[in-house]
């Protein structure tokens, strides 16, 4: 059984950096996507970005809103996957879930599906991010 475990949240002010932490068990993150997701009061929840090993290669994806300020990386032997998060902004907060996914398929570089919750089987219970202005 896979299982996922986000850490790292916190409260911060606007223009602050914050990284959060994925830890994965039950499997190796070879041939496997790791995506990162938020909620936030009333709002859906939205895709953040994704990392995925799928043959030789690594590929990753980021939201529109998160791209220049997001950056997703993983310690592979560790089974952990990292979210380090600058330049925060108040429309950041929400509660973050890590998700791992055997099925999200990887087009050479790009990920097309990453942004697509139904993708992803294993969901984290998620780590409050709170940003202050």
């Amino acid at each position: 059984q896979v299982q996922l475990v986000e850490s790292g949240g916190g409260l911060v002010q606007a223009g602050d950096s914050l990284r959060l932490s994925c830890a994965v068990s039950g499997r190796t993150l070879t041939n496997y996507a790791v995506g990162w997701f938020r909620q936030a009061p009333g709002k859906e929840r939205e895709f953040v970005s994704a990392i995925a090993w799928f043959g030789a290669g690594t590929a990753t994806s980021y939201s529109d809103s998160v791209k220049g300020r997001f950056t997703i990386s993983s310690d592979n032997a560790e089974n952990t996957v990292f979210l380090q998060m600058s330049s925060l902004k108040p429309e950041d907060a929400g509660v973050y879930y890590c998700a791992g996914s055997m099925r999200l398929r990887m087009v050479g570089s790009s990920l097309p599906g990453a942004r697509m919750s139904s993708w992803y089987n294993s969901w984290g219970q998620g780590t409050q991010v709170t940003v202050s202005s």
